[in-house]
């Protein structure tokens, strides 16, 4: 029966490439220093071209089975090695994954298996301060645990070493802590949580995603940092991105785990089947050995004196930033900040109370000079913000950032506040998101700016103020459905 062709006629590669090129113009600047979340720019001259050309040669090469293709084990020994000197203990055994995401997923998986082998736990409960990322709620509805989320302290937006004590019960199989959170870029304590969760026979993972990399390239270069990793009595396992403070290209991660013993609960095999036996380290099965090399080049490229010295210069561009935000009238950092990563609220008139609308008109501001800032919604009491992800590259652009900040917090505080129709908010109050019909969805989603079809409007604040007053689980279900819009065919 005859169909339309899948694909056009083939074109030569130029064209092909030039096509590719001209789409990426829409997106935000990668390199340069002006966006501030998702990317990492150590600024150093060819790292992306050893990046490329490292990933180009294994690119063909599948991870699935090292003993066809040994280089893949060495090239992970080798990367997990250097992770485990700088963050493990001896003994401390891990895995190359293709980002946090899954290196979390795997932490969690093997807590669930030990709690259910070793323990006998059948209904095993998650324990995670309010600001632990969101890919450990990701990971217990994937593997069916149970979220205990403990609010964190309101002034420090530190986990609560006693609160997270007093949340552990029988049944619970892995508590968490961050190094530092993503969203205020502070560290738990790591030691009192994992001496609660030792005393309890609980296993304990610190989520150094971010600063795993950073933070002992930060000491070594002279800053107090406090201990996170597996040095620590009771971390049982950890997560580090090289994508991040590696400067590695994404996805690029390590999961590292005390002992193999323990990191076997992480593997998934099976010879139930009539084709080759299985046996998977990672959520992946066949995977380009491209990404591991390109890790292991740009490790071995940079070295421990270029990781201190890049280190340094994040330092050095938080300092300058963190004093400027804080000349600010009515600019309030949040926390205390110790990994590159930065987050402040504007306050409004009296002084105290965060501004939603103005922080978010400052947001569409600073986009218009050239600056992305990542938007944080109010979340249990804490407050809305403005999140900065600093590297190297930015230490040239603190000054210029600071100055178009001043332009632009005046321009905002000139705008019109958005707010949100009372009786819209009082509606969307009772709606149901898992009764919600296609026609509520679209006529909620039109209503926010984000019809079908329609992608983000110009500005973001009157959507994000919309979202940022919705329930919870219908600000999910909406965002699902935008998303489901956006990749539609």
């Amino acid at each position: 029966m005859p169909t339309e062709p899948a694909l056009p006629e083939g074109r030569p590669a130029a064209d092909v490439l030039a096509e590719l090129r001209s789409l990426r113009e829409a997106d935000a600047p990668t390199r340069g220093g002006r966006t501030f979340a998702y990317v990492y720019d150590a600024g150093l001259d060819g790292l992306d071209e050893l990046a490329a050309e490292a990933y180009t040669t294994f690119a063909t090469v599948n991870g699935l089975d090292p003993t066809v293709f040994p280089s893949v084990a060495r090239l992970e020994n080798d990367v997990v090695g250097a992770v485990a000197a700088l963050l493990g203990a001896p003994g401390a055994q891990g895995t190359f994954t293709s980002g946090g995401t899954e290196s979390i997923l795997l932490a969690v998986k093997t807590a669930r298996d030990h709690a259910r082998s070793e323990r006998g736990i059948s209904a095993p409960q998650l324990v995670l301060p309010s600001t632990a990322h969101a890919a450990f709620h990701k990971a217990a509805a994937y593997l069916g645990l149970e979220p205990v989320v403990v609010p964190v302290d309101p002034v420090t937006f530190r986990a609560d070493t006693a609160a997270m004590a007093a949340a552990l019960t029988d049944r619970t199989a892995l508590v968490v802590a961050s190094a530092p959170s993503y969203a205020h870029g502070v560290i738990d304590p790591v030691a009192g949580i994992a001496a609660a969760a030792s005393a309890r026979g609980v296993l304990c993972h610190v989520d150094a995603c971010i600063g795993g990399w950073i933070l002992p390239y930060l000491r070594r270069s002279g800053r107090a940092v406090e201990p996170f990793d597996l040095s620590v009595p009771g971390v049982t396992s950890l997560s580090v991105d090289l994508h991040k403070y590696g400067y590695a290209d994404k996805g690029a991660s390590v999961v590292l785990h005390r002992d193999a013993a323990l990191r076997r609960h992480q593997y998934f095999a099976h010879a139930g089947w009539p084709g080759y036996p299985v046996v998977n380290p990672t959520v992946q099965g066949t995977k380009s050995g491209g990404l591991l090399a390109q890790a292991w080049a740009v490790l071995r490229h940079v070295g421990e004196e270029g990781y201190t010295a890049l280190a340094a210069r994040v330092g050095e561009a938080s300092d300058r930033l963190l004093a400027g935000l804080r000349a600010v009238d009515g600019v309030r950092v949040l926390g205390d900040p110790a990994a590159g990563l930065v987050a402040f609220t504007v306050e409004g008139e009296d002084g105290v109370t965060p501004d939603l609308s103005l922080l978010l008109h400052l947001a569409d501001e600073m986009r218009e000079l050239g600056w992305y800032l990542q938007p944080q919604l109010s979340f249990d009491g804490l407050p809305p913000n403005l999140h900065l992800t600093l590297t190297p590259a930015t230490v040239g652009q603190v000054g210029s950032l600071l100055a178009d900040l001043d332009v632009a917090l005046a321009k905002a505080r000139a705008l019109e506040p958005v707010v949100v129709d009372p009786d819209l908010a009082s509606f969307a109050a009772g709606l149901d998101p898992d009764t919600l019909g296609p026609d509520e969805v679209a006529g909620v989603l039109a209503f926010a700016g984000l019809g079908d079809g329609a992608g983000l409007p110009d500005r973001a604040a009157p959507v994000l103020v919309l979202l940022d007053a919705l329930p919870g689980p219908l600000k999910e279900r909406l965002l699902a459905e935008f998303i489901g819009s956006v990749f539609r065919i």
